[in-house]
């Protein structure tokens, strides 16, 4: 494995990819659900493919990459556009076509060399998606950042970054799809023609709370403040990785009355829920909240969003609790209050969460470490990008935000897991690493029960 230190990229000048046809200039307003002030900053995407020998060997994923991304837009062609701030820091669109901004790289390293350095929290993140000056702002930058590296092996590193307030990661997934397509040269069109119709997700007139957002409410911190005095330089990033033998061993923890029902999103939620209450050492008396992001499209949630809406289209229920019931109580109380904060999200529970923010002022999601988030991008299908190469053998966030941690499906040695990165003060890490290992460990009857019927099989 190439030590980061020895890794060296060479990046050629960015260049603005415009829509490959002329598009309409207009202005056009985001949703009161993208136009919240959580939704306000750039999320990192990376993604890794291998060499395809049965290419011809001239094709060149640069290239091809550039003139997709220029066809895609034409269609997309709001991403190619900047925000801009209205009366009362309303955000709008001005489609301008004035571009993404696209960078050409190379570097001396196969992918087999880079290991798991790909992987979240991936350490060379600032080598693959270079920040150039200015270009990581809300107001007035590019909308998405792209950088395509070819390393020796014939692979190459996709890596992008996105301003979240124009989509969410199924939207996000439309636009890469549309892309895909248009790389591998099958379709003139994407086969989702994108609808922006963002006033479908306005807030009602007259705007009226019906129901109850724990998620937006302030919290009376009764913590040490650790976690908020914490600067960025003793945050420290981590994944963990659920395998089959850490599912099996939390399977064996729900309760007979939610057997049926558990999902494992609900099960990794209530134990990391737990394990970073008690790693943060939060006040007993602390009321602390997980908030699960529950995507609105499809019949499950009732909210009617038209095929190719690529806008944000979720909301964020959260499940509370004190700290002190929480750590000490069974992981089947944890389970529950995610289920039961997850089964509020239908469509009455969207309106209400679009009219609270245009009433409060888009109240910002607390930034105290009594608070936490999480998405399950497990069946996104950010992996199903094929631009000619194949999958990805990596897609994935490139790491895990302040609050927000993402599930993400990732191959380790023989089996399919989900690994999780977490960010969390470097004095805490530790500490939920050991509750993690404690509350996913196999009873030692378990263990040698395994190895009993693994000897019996080899007999056989």
């Amino acid at each position: 494995m190439m030590p980061s230190s020895v890794l060296q990229v060479k990046r050629l000048q960015p260049e603005l990819i415009t829509p490959a046809k002329p598009t309409l200039q207009e202005t056009k307003f985001l949703s009161d659900i993208d136009d919240q002030e959580g939704l306000r900053f750039q999320l990192p995407v990376i993604m890794c493919y291998k060499d395809n020998p049965s290419l011809n060997e001239n094709r060149n994923p640069i290239k091809v990459i550039r003139e997709a991304l220029s066809r895609a837009l034409v269609y997309y062609y709001p991403l190619a556009g900047r925000l801009r701030e209205g009366p009362n820091r309303m955000l709008m669109v001005d489609c301008n076509g004035e571009g993404i901004l696209f960078v050409e790289a190379s570097a001396d390293v196969t992918l087999e060399q880079l290991g798991d350095k790909i992987l979240p929290p991936c350490p060379l993140l600032e080598e693959f998606l270079f920040n150039f000056p200015g270009s990581d702002g809300i107001i007035g930058c590019p909308l998405l950042l792209v950088q395509v590296t070819r390393l020796t092996c014939g692979g190459f590193i996709l890596a992008l970054r996105l301003n979240h307030t124009m989509c969410d990661a199924p939207g996000f997934l439309q636009f890469l799809t549309a892309v895909a397509e248009m790389a591998r040269g099958e379709i003139h069109a994407p086969s989702i023609i994108p609808v922006w119709e963002r006033e479908l997700l306005f807030a009602r007139d007259p705007p009226r709370i019906t129901c109850a957002h724990h998620e937006y409410e302030d919290v009376i911190d009764h913590s040490d403040g650790s976690y908020a005095s914490s600067n960025q330089s003793n945050m420290v990033q981590r994944s963990f990785y659920f395998g089959s033998k850490e599912m099996r061993v939390l399977r064996k923890q729900i309760p007979p009355h939610l057997i049926s029902t558990c999902s494992t999103f609900d099960l990794i939620t209530a134990c990391l829920w737990k394990c970073r209450t008690f790693a943060l050492k939060i006040n007993p008396k602390q009321a602390v909240r997980v908030s699960c992001i529950v995507n609105a499209r499809g019949k499950h949630h009732n909210v009617r969003l038209p095929l190719g809406y690529y806008g944000n289209a979720f909301a964020f229920p959260a499940a509370v609790s004190k700290a002190e019931p929480l750590c000490k109580n069974p992981l089947g109380y944890a389970l529950e209050l995610v289920k039961k904060a997850k089964a509020t999200m239908n469509e009455e529970y969207l309106r209400s969460v679009a009219d609270l923010l245009v009433l409060r002022g888009r109240p910002q999601y607390s930034s105290t470490g009594s608070n936490f988030l999480v998405s399950d991008l497990t069946r996104v299908g950010v992996g199903d990008a094929n631009f000619g190469w194949g999958q990805p053998v990596f897609a994935g966030p490139a790491k895990a935000m302040d609050l927000i941690s993402f599930y993400i499906q990732h191959k380790n040695n023989t089996e399919d897991g989900i690994l999780v990165p977490m960010c969390l003060p470097l004095s805490a890490i530790e500490r939920f690493q050991q509750e993690l290992n404690r509350i996913t460990q196999e009873p030692k009857e378990d263990i040698c029960n395994n190895l009993r019927s693994t000897r019996i099989m080899s007999m056989m």
